[in-house]
């Protein structure tokens, strides 16, 4: 195993269980106690976790693993979540999409789609992710807008009033959420609240809501409301999904897809 993948793994297991031991660690990655003292230590230098006796602990209260750390725990349902919802769209439509590793993979999807290949534009797509932008930039048949704001290093998301500006201005026919909870009674929501507000302006301004989220962040509630679950139209989610959640969703009025 690699050192970015130990650290993403290690970092993934810290946020989960919000301590970790030097010896339990080991045995969990099959890697040495002297391997993963130094990567706690290396860890802790760039301020990802803070070092205790025999192990470490999250770094604060309230923690959100930034987004080059996240891996590809649940990476094949998020592709599979994103190719649908990559099927969703039309051609010329003007598309939404918020910063996280699933909608990441929806512009990926987008981009793979032969029928979006030419066009003038095949898609418009406006988002407030760095990363999104930077990767369908060099596709040619994409109008890319990209808000302005403060960028979050945590997320790659631009938020605050400049991105406010921009959103305000324009219409789209789909917004794709990216969330870390959705729930039927609290909705879907985020870590950071900034990052909340322009998800939900993004909503706001189009015709349709789609949320992409894996089964693990169903019935679950976060700090910041993005919006209410009345408020989507789609739930795309995987088909680990129990049969209880999408009655719940259906009956809320949200259309769900299990892939």
């Amino acid at each position: 195993m690699s050192r970015d993948a130990r650290w993403n793994a290690l970092l993934e297991l810290l946020v989960e269980r919000g301590r970790l031991e030097v010896e339990q660690a080991a045995a969990e990655l099959r890697v040495s106690p002297a391997t993963i003292r130094r990567d706690f230590d290396q860890l802790a230098e760039q301020q990802m976790l803070v070092r205790t006796r025999g192990g470490a602990v999250v770094h604060g209260v309230s923690y959100e693993l930034p987004l080059r750390y996240k891996t590809a725990r649940h990476a094949s349902e998020k592709q599979r979540i994103a190719k649908a919802v990559a099927d969703l769209v039309a051609p010329g439509e003007a598309v939404g999409l918020t910063g996280g590793t699933t909608t990441t993979e929806v512009a990926r999807a987008l981009a793979l789609r032969p029928d979006l290949a030419s066009g003038s534009p095949a898609l418009t797509v406006v988002t407030n992710a760095l990363n999104i932008a930077g990767e369908l930039a060099v596709r040619p048949q994409f109008k890319i807008v990209l808000t302005g704001g403060v960028a979050r290093p945590q997320s790659y998301e631009l938020v605050g009033p400049l991105a406010d500006g921009v959103l305000s201005q324009i219409t789209m026919d789909v917004a794709v959420l990216g969330v870390v909870a959705f729930d039927v009674t609290h909705g879907a929501a985020a870590h950071d609240e900034a990052e909340a507000a322009i998800n939900r302006l993004m909503c706001e301004r189009a015709e349709r809501v789609i949320v992409a989220a894996d089964s693990s962040k169903l019935g679950r509630r976060a700090f910041a409301r993005i919006c209410a679950a009345e408020s989507v139209d789609t739930l795309v989610t995987d088909a680990a999904v129990d049969e209880e959640t999408v009655r719940r969703f259906t009956e809320a009025g949200v259309g769900v897809v299990a892939v």
